[in-house]
């Protein structure tokens, strides 16, 4: 019986991951990756991730809110050091010389940010799933169902910041979807150990959400503002936070 448990609890979280490869499939339809779209994209990418982080604060303060604020500040600390240890990118022009070759590092190293920032955030989803389901079949299709459809917007995420980059649409979703395979991998153990992971939830949602606000201000708002004006760039952060929160809303 337990081994049955076990594996619907992997299949469901391993459902979770593969949703988040869903969101790249509306840029088949993105024909250039002009500066222009490239900073809409990441600022989109900014409102989307703001509002998830919003949205993981909340719920782990409805668990505790000093782990919270730990693992907030856990995450600022773990994504800076991230940062500092990365390759220098000075900003440039791409007409300079050897400035072609420093906006590649600066792509590469926004999307190995990125790739980190989501990968912690789908660790403690993978907690979260295992956690649920340790409560009961009930909780815990409701919350593989939230999540695996929260995981959709995220998705687009990673690849509104892949994709204007020259990153194929099928490479985008692959890199999402691993972005999401903590959650097959944690869940079981979760479940399993229901008692010992809950107390750490809220310290994973808050380690998430300092590393995605940390990665929204230092590096997709800046990068965004430089080839778009100021009331356009906050039209659509904002913009894509309410649509983003209003997902959130329905799912709740």
């Amino acid at each position: 019986m337990i081994s049955i448990s076990i594996l619907t609890v992997f299949l469901a979280a391993l459902l979770t991951a593969l949703a988040t490869g869903l969101g790249a499939l509306p840029l088949l339809f993105m024909r250039r990756a002009t500066r222009q779209a490239r900073a809409i994209g990441t600022a989109l990418a900014a409102g989307l991730m703001l509002a998830a982080s919003f949205g993981l604060v909340i719920e782990g303060f409805e668990l505790s809110a000093p782990r919270t604020l730990l693992g907030l500040a856990l995450g600022l600390l773990l994504i800076a050091l991230a940062r500092r240890l990365l390759p220098e990118s000075p900003e440039s022009s791409l007409e300079a010389p050897g400035g072609k070759a420093r906006q590649l590092r600066a792509d590469r190293n926004r999307i190995i940010l990125i790739m980190a920032v989501m990968t912690a955030h789908s660790a403690a989803e993978g907690v979260g799933v295992g956690v649920a389901w340790g409560g009961g079949e009930q909780l815990g299709s409701f919350i593989t169902l939230a999540i695996a459809l929260h995981n959709i917007p995220e998705g687009l995420a990673i690849a509104l910041v892949m994709v204007p980059r020259g990153a194929s649409v099928g490479r985008a979703a692959i890199f999402a979807v691993a972005s999401s395979l903590p959650q097959p991998l944690l869940a079981v153990p979760a479940f399993l150990f229901v008692l010992t992971f809950a107390p750490w939830l809220p310290i994973g949602l808050g380690l998430a959400a300092g590393a995605m606000l940390w990665m929204i201000f230092a590096e997709l708002l800046p990068d965004a503002q430089g080839d778009m004006a100021p009331g356009l760039l906050g039209f659509l952060v904002t913009a894509a936070f309410i649509a983003m929160l209003g997902a959130m809303l329905l799912l709740g």
